[in-house]
């Protein structure tokens, strides 16, 4: 029995930080041994903020490296950057000739990133939910882990895929599903108290933080004057807090700090220092790792080209068949 395919792609916009880890990195290491995974580098999406050529270069080997010190295997899955697969640019083509100017300018992701930089409202943010179409359906693949921020461009990757299948009278695309991996992706919190981490807000812990680092952003963390009464409940950036000790701490460390909260003797200040202790724990494995392979610039080309040549074979096979379907001959080169 064939296994599902799997896909998810990831900006090189910077380094992994905890919430990339626990929200999808740590799903994705036990996905390549269940399904037929591909995992990308989405360096065209990046053109959008029209980043320097060597922000480019340099952020797709620190995502490649990163991917890798976690765990991901390229004997597993199918791990490439975006840009060695050209043809998903032809699909790009076809997919945006079927596609409309009103349903693209009505999807969420277009209108805050036009909102946050209006002097930069480029076609590519525009049509950017054909190019994650693309990238999709060019693998035929059937669950996408992704974000509920994700969900309306997935909805529309499936509208692709009905329309090319109506207009041609196909049933060739499959209709791709949002997707998670059991109860392990987790909605991991930034440490100031303002929502979830993410690298634009200026709240993530990463991956190759290094000690002192993670200590000083640790020790930062928004806090509150503490409970009022035994049993109170815990406001938001407290739980915070606790979310972090249930995901690198030992449950007899979180259920000590639980207990203190409880009984209102809690002391901010040891908590957050048993806090990173135990987070500079979880991650230096994994720094260490980071790296060795960012040092190793001919290992980082080898899977990077290995990458490519499996998804290029793939992806040709739906471009030709596609092609076919549309009406034109099949490559000549």
């Amino acid at each position: 029995m064939s296994k599902a395919t799997v896909l998810s792609g990831i900006r090189p916009t910077g380094h992994l930080h905890l919430g990339n880890y626990f929200g999808a990195v740590r799903s994705f290491i036990k996905m390549q041994d269940e399904y037929d995974c591909y995992f990308f580098i989405a360096d065209w999406h990046s053109l959008t903020t029209h980043p320097h050529p060597d922000n480019i270069l340099n952020s797709t080997r620190t995502i490649l490296a990163e991917y890798l010190a976690c765990g991901l295997d390229p004997d597993k899955a199918t791990i490439y950057v975006q840009s060695d697969v050209k043809e998903v640019l032809e699909l790009y083509l076809y997919l945006n000739m079927n596609a409309y100017l009103g349903e693209l300018e009505r999807t969420t992701t277009f209108k805050e990133k036009a909102r946050q930089q209006p002097d930069n409202v480029n076609a590519g943010l525009l049509t950017y939910p054909t190019l994650m179409a693309s990238d999709i359906l060019m693998h035929r693949a059937e669950l996408v882990p992704v974000g509920k921020d994700q969900e309306q461009n997935m909805e529309m990757a499936r509208k692709f895929a009905r329309r090319f299948n109506q207009i041609y009278g196909v049933e060739f695309f499959p209709e791709p599903k949002s997707f998670s991996f059991g109860p392990e992706a987790l909605k991991i919190p930034g440490l100031d108290g303002s929502g979830k981490m993410g690298k634009s807000e200026g709240n993530a812990l990463y991956l190759c933080d290094d000690p002192k680092d993670i200590k000083k952003k640790v020790m930062k963390a928004v806090t509150d004057s503490g409970p009022t009464a035994p049993g109170s409940a815990k406001p938001e950036v407290i739980q915070n807090l606790f979310t972090f000790l249930d995901i690198v701490s030992s449950r007899e460390v979180y259920d000590f700090y639980d207990a203190a909260w409880n009984d209102c003797s809690i002391r901010y200040g040891d908590l957050k220092k048993q806090l990173a202790e135990d987070i500079v724990a979880f991650t230096t494995p994994i720094r260490e790792k980071i790296l060795d392979y960012s040092a190793d610039t001919a290992l980082l080309e080898k899977v990077a080209r290995d990458g490519a040549e499996k998804a290029r074979a793939h992806a040709h096979d739906t471009v030709e068949a596609v092609r076919e379907i549309v009406g034109f001959p099949k490559a000549r080169f």
